[in-house]
């Protein structure tokens, strides 16, 4: 009987430490990401936080490694470091180190993070844990749907791209070097990214909610393409 109070009372502590950890690094990403204009700010990271515990507890992923790494994802995009890919896997990793992680834990997140983006349609992201592919679904489900549309027109006026060219065309990039040098429409990122994301989620509770949000991104590609040039409305 000592010996399970022991091994309860260690299995508490663990899960009051962890959740301390949790607790603190949500701290940090919204202290570091809160007010940023991109559509990558705080509030895209506490829903990708809250839509990967979600999916996790579906799954029957390690809700610890999940929640920091949805947490963490976007603490350095490469997006806005000159495209360096590395960058946010150390930052993370800083971070978590002065919270006292577990090596191992921290290498896990420091690889969900290197490896979560979308780049390039022709560009395989795979990832080979549970927990990369949930907090990669995550991620994704909030690039679509009526919050996707948003980010999408957020972060094209941010890169000032115009929201439509009908002489520009899509270009399904092939290489991840391709996606980041090119310069594109907001209405073209429909079709050369959030149009693709449904089929590419990992897990099935993901694949869900990706479906009806996808069903929404069409309708408004729809008619914003009827209303793009002043000729739909009939008097």
């Amino acid at each position: 009987m000592q010996e399970k109070n022991r091994v309860r009372k260690s299995h508490d502590n663990l899960e009051q430490r962890n959740q301390e950890v949790v607790k603190k690094t949500a701290e940090y990403a919204r202290e570091k990401l809160e007010g940023e204009g991109s559509g990558h700010d705080w509030w895209h990271v506490y829903r990708v936080w809250q839509l990967a515990k979600q999916i996790a507890k579906q799954e029957g992923a390690d809700l610890f490694i999940v929640e920091l790494a949805a947490l963490l994802h976007d603490i350095a995009d490469w997006k806005f470091h000159d495209g360096d890919e590395t960058v946010g896997p150390r930052v993370a990793g800083q971070w978590l180190k002065q919270c006292c992680v577990d090596e191992e834990i921290i290498k896990h997140i420091q690889k969900i993070i290197k490896d979560i983006s979308f780049k390039g349609a022709g560009v395989a992201t795979p990832m080979n844990t549970l927990e990369g592919k949930v907090v990669q679904d995550a991620d994704r489900l909030d690039a679509i749907g009526a919050v996707g549309i948003g980010r999408c027109f957020a972060y094209g006026g941010h890169k000032g791209n115009g929201m439509y060219d009908p002489e520009q065309a899509v270009s399904m990039h092939r290489t991840a070097d391709e996606y980041k040098k090119n310069k594109s429409t907001s209405l073209n990122h429909f079709y050369e990214k959030l149009f693709l994301l449904k089929d590419r989620m990992n897990t099935s509770h993901a694949r869900t909610i990706a479906q009806e949000r996808h069903d929404f991104m069409e309708g408004f590609v729809k008619k914003f393409l009827k209303e793009w040039d002043g000729t739909d409305a009939q008097f």
